[in-house]
């Protein structure tokens, strides 16, 4: 069986000397021109109280601070505890270019770019805004699997200018890995569980607090995630028993994440695993010793192992965990007893969820064994009825016959059916007219040429904008119509909690939810609006039926 490793960092490297030449002025060329850019821009400052910074004055009219400290540095004896507030700090700091991200599994360290004190945030705004400007806030959780920041510092310069200048946008880091989401009863009694979702929700009351200084209105904060990101913004929703803190109005969600979640308790063999890998096994203070530790030996143990009785590791081995605190329960749970918040949503996900993470597998057992390594629980009680379900499809290019069965097994059991079932969950509380979905299903020939069809978040440079973040060379020429078309859609649901409010011109209406499960189908040339299919239906009300083995 060929394994599919999900690779959320890529590199490349050089092959001869001229390419080493070329991209080693080319670098030396891009810091000159950066340099002399930084030094001839505008400049704006933000006081926050604890800090003052200096950002830039686009060309565009947009104000741009970055690498703000939003949280004091997480590390020492704040390892594994609930985010503080920074340490005040004198004089006036340059916000000009983006701070470390947070360490990722299986990254070395050091890596450039990467570190244990990366708790900062990006702001962008239009220019001349005020405290009474009171903008929409767009609020954007990166993904990463809670394994990495893997999308860090998209430049949110380009929807506020295709806002029309409407809207403030915020992005920023938070804790993943072992870092963010180390579990133990050990690690609750003293410090905090899920920290990286505390990060998250920190970030969220510091835009309660700062947001007005940069002309952002804090009543009007729509929050925003992408795969690890939208499966943050759904436990949000659901957080404390969907306890309303006043922290936002609205959320979007773009490819929901609900990998396995399990409770503390089945996660101390993780903690052990670590205190072996660390040298803090046979301490008094266990904890204690791993906060003493230095970054690197605490890095070292920031990688995946297989899950108990499992013999290949998972995707995604660092999760947030049932804790009884932000998480009482399961997140499918918590959604069916309604114990969610009732705002406004928009959720969406791939028609090929599952393409970019599935093994290559060749036969049946292969793909039983597959989503057996990422949900553990599995058993032949579920695996038989999930085969009648996923029976083998039709082939597909560069790839081995049961690899679109695993495919379509995972991405609806990851991605798609958590959004329908949240989305159910929104109409059953009668929400009608708040809740929209769609189903991206724009093609990419190179995507199609290798067998991937419309993969997980392929959508992201029609929500954001070809410049802000990786783009695929086809939204730059045969699929850029609909760049334009989903950005103002998604704005407008920043801007009104509505996305039909400031679509694009001619675009057709789209329709609610609602119990007909409508969504609408992003297409070239054929955007329109659909009922989800019975077969999908029943899928999602296998997967959804079968809750605590799944750990979802």
């Amino acid at each position: 069986m060929e394994r599919r490793e999900f690779n959320w960092r890529r590199y490349s490297a050089p092959v001869a000397i001229a390419s080493m030449i070329l991209a080693a002025l080319s670098v030396v060329l891009y810091f000159n021109i950066r340099e002399y850019l930084d030094a001839n821009l505008p400049r704006v400052t933000v006081d926050l109280g604890y800090a003052r910074y200096a950002g830039n004055v686009l060309p565009s009219g947009v104000n741009q601070f970055l690498g703000m400290r939003y949280a004091a540095p997480p590390i020492g004896n704040l390892r594994w505890r609930a985010p503080q507030d920074p340490e005040p700090k004198e004089g006036t700091t340059d916000a000009i270019d983006f701070g470390p991200i947070c360490l990722g599994t299986d990254v070395t360290y050091p890596t450039p770019g990467q570190d244990e004190d990366c708790l900062y945030a990006n702001v962008w705004s239009p220019t001349n805004t005020t405290a009474d400007s009171k903008l929409p806030v767009w609020l954007f959780i990166q993904g990463g699997g809670y394994t990495s920041n893997a999308n860090p510092n998209w430049n949110g310069s380009q929807v506020v200018d295709v806002s029309g200048n409407n809207i403030v946008f915020v992005n920023f880091n938070y804790r993943v890995g072992l870092w963010g989401f180390l579990a133990s009863e050990r690690v609750r009694k003293d410090g905090e569980l899920n920290v990286g979702l505390l990060d998250q929700r920190f970030m969220m009351k510091w835009v309660q607090t700062h947001i007005s200084k940069f002309g952002g209105d804090p009543n009007h904060v729509v929050i925003h995630g992408l795969s690890a990101g939208a499966g943050s913004v759904a436990l949000h929703l659901a957080a404390y028993g969907g306890r309303d803190d006043k922290l936002f109005v609205g959320a979007m969600s773009e490819s929901v994440f609900f990998p396995a979640q399990p409770r503390v308790p089945e996660l101390e063999y993780q903690f052990n695993k670590t205190l072996e890998k660390v040298g803090c096994k046979d301490d008094k203070d266990q904890i204690g010793c791993l906060r003493g530790k230095d970054i690197r030996a605490i890095q070292d143990a920031n990688v995946a192992s297989p899950f108990p009785g499992r013999s290949v590791n998972p995707h995604f081995y660092w999760t947030p965990c049932i804790d009884g605190d932000i998480l009482q329960d399961y997140p499918y749970r918590l959604y069916a007893k309604g114990s969610f918040i009732k705002v406004p949503v928009l959720f969406g996900t791939g028609t090929n969820e599952g393409s970019v993470f599935a093994a290559n597998v060749a036969t049946q057992d292969e793909f039983v064994s597959f989503m057996t390594d990422n949900y553990p629980k599995l058993t032949k009680n579920e695996t038989d009825p999930m085969l009648q379900r996923y029976p083998l499809l039709p082939a597909l290019p560069n790839h081995n016959a049961w690899f679109p069965s695993t495919s379509q097994a995972y991405g609806e059991t990851t991605f798609i059916c958590p959004a329908n079932t949240i989305m159910n969950a929104y109409a059953a509380a009668n929400r009608s007219g708040t809740s929209w979905s769609y189903r991206f299903n724009v093609q990419d020939n190179d995507n199609t040429a290798s067998g991937l069809g419309v993969p997980h978040v392929f959508e992201a440079p029609a929500v954001f904008g070809i410049d802000a973040c990786p783009t695929p060379e086809s939204f730059r020429t045969y699929n850029r119509p609909i760049v334009s078309l989903m950005m103002k859609y998604v704005i407008s649901f920043v801007r009104d909690l509505n996305p039909n409010t400031y679509k694009l011109a001619g675009a057709p209406d789209w329709g609610d939810w609602g119990r007909n499960q409508s969504r609408y189908v992003f297409e070239l040339n054929n955007n329109r609006m659909e009922n989800v299919n019975d077969g999908q239906r029943d899928r999602c009300n296998f997967w959804k039926g079968i809750v605590e083995v799944m750990e979802q």
